[in-house]
């Protein structure tokens, strides 16, 4: 067995050890019955759109809190479509490997856990009563192009860009005591699970990186610099803004006006565009793509 197959294989045995040890099923750990806490967030208020806007001061808090709750239920929609399109790159991943290797099994594994979640996001969207948020018509059809198309590398970056940004904003989550107590329990089962899916990704792309043809990394780099774009535009809907009274196309605006929203954008990523830039990704003409999805 070559360097590479048995780094893979130590990698995955851990990580099958690890998912023995800590897994959980959402639908009894969570309490789906208990009623949400007055005046509570549903998400972080410094991590909402438009805090900090001149929009978010003229707004009520019991308005903002509100806020919280659709986008809350926005960023769990894009987690099902993300997850969808992960489990779709993680069985391609391993079509033509060895199934009895522990690198299968354990992105099997992860595919089950990914089923969890995409369950329990979509139960969360009921619970929060909210509408179904979800991609625009292009971003959708989009993704539909970049998981057919996707290189294997850039498989593994579409899942990092994904669950890396995700993860940076719900460590800050579950801790918060300011948050309801459900949402705190959704993103700690998240955290925890989430964390081995980072390493395993991390540690294939940069298997990938040393071993794809120049041919193969150059087109990564432009499908995952579009990946980030869509990404990062897809977490809330626009749609959220006027199922609270306001006017989407003001607070469009608002948002992309904000200081404090590009640099929440950046810090969510700036462990992962480090390591981006480490294993060669941000390089050459998909630079202006990276730059362009305020991810850097």
């Amino acid at each position: 067995m070559d360097a590479t197959l048995i780094s893979r294989e130590k990698t995955a045995e851990r990580l099958l050890t690890a998912s023995a040890k800590h897994s959980f099923d959402p639908d009894t750990e969570l309490d789906w019955e208990a009623p949400f806490e007055e005046d509570a967030w549903f998400w972080p208020p410094e991590l909402v759109s438009l805090y900090d806007t001149p929009l978010w001061r003229r707004m009520p808090e019991e308005q903002q809190r509100e806020l919280s709750r659709h986008e809350a239920a926005s960023l769990c929609a894009s987690g099902v479509w993300f997850e969808t399109i992960l489990m779709q790159l993680l069985l391609r991943h391993t079509y033509s490997l060895d199934p009895t290797s522990a690198h299968v099994r354990y992105a099997l594994t992860e595919i089950a856990d990914e089923c969890r979640h995409s369950k329990m996001f979509a139960r969360a969207v009921t619970k929060f009563g909210t509408p179904t948020y979800g991609p625009t018509r292009l971003d959708h059809s989009l993704g539909r192009i970049l998981k057919t198309f996707s290189t294997t590398p850039g498989s593994f970056t579409g899942t990092l860009l994904a669950e890396e940004i995700l993860d940076w904003m719900q460590r800050l989550t579950f801790p918060d005591e300011r948050v309801q107590p459900f949402v705190r329990g959704v993103t700690r089962i998240h955290v925890v699970e989430e964390a081995r899916h980072i390493r395993y990704a991390r540690e294939e792309l940069r298997r990938q990186m040393e071993t794809a043809p120049r041919w193969e990394i150059m087109l990564t780099r432009t499908m995952s610099a579009e990946a980030a774009r869509v990404i990062a535009r897809s977490l809330i809907s626009p749609q959220v803004y006027a199922s609270v009274g306001l006017n989407p196309a003001e607070a469009v605006a608002a948002v992309k006006e904000s200081g404090h929203r590009r640099e929440m954008m950046r810090h969510s990523a700036k462990k992962l565009m480090d390591f981006f830039d480490e294993i060669g990704l941000l390089r050459g003409p998909s630079m202006p793509l990276w730059r362009a999805s305020g991810l850097l």
